[in-house]
């Protein structure tokens, strides 16, 4: 099993969970986070760190949100990793409630 970063993190991305990471599976895009499912060792150290609660594990993904599954495979192959703590986006505050942003998510 690995976790997932899901629909909440689109336009939020804070990197709380990076900085807990013990195996840097993290990749990150213009405006989301995924997990390389062949890296992550399925810790679960990121899931508390994660401020809008994005991270879950394979098995617990709300059920609207399985295709994040293959999304977050996809993008890992893609995008560089992160292993640090960045700063979030000056409007992530703003988006942390929003619903349904899956059509706003950078390549």
């Amino acid at each position: 099993m690995t976790y997932v970063v899901s629909e909440p993190c689109i336009k939020c991305k804070y990197t709380d969970c990076v900085d807990v990471c013990p195996v840097d599976c993290f990749r990150a895009g213009p405006n989301f986070l995924v997990i390389d499912p062949d890296e992550c060792i399925d810790c679960t150290l990121c899931v508390a760190e994660c401020p809008v609660e994005a991270i879950y594990a394979e098995d617990d993904l709300p059920k609207e949100q399985h295709h994040f599954i293959a999304l977050n495979a996809e993008l890992s192959k893609v995008w560089k990793p992160i292993v640090e703590k960045q700063d979030a986006p000056a409007d992530a505050d703003q988006w942390k409630d929003v619903k349904d942003k899956l059509h706003l998510l950078e390549r």
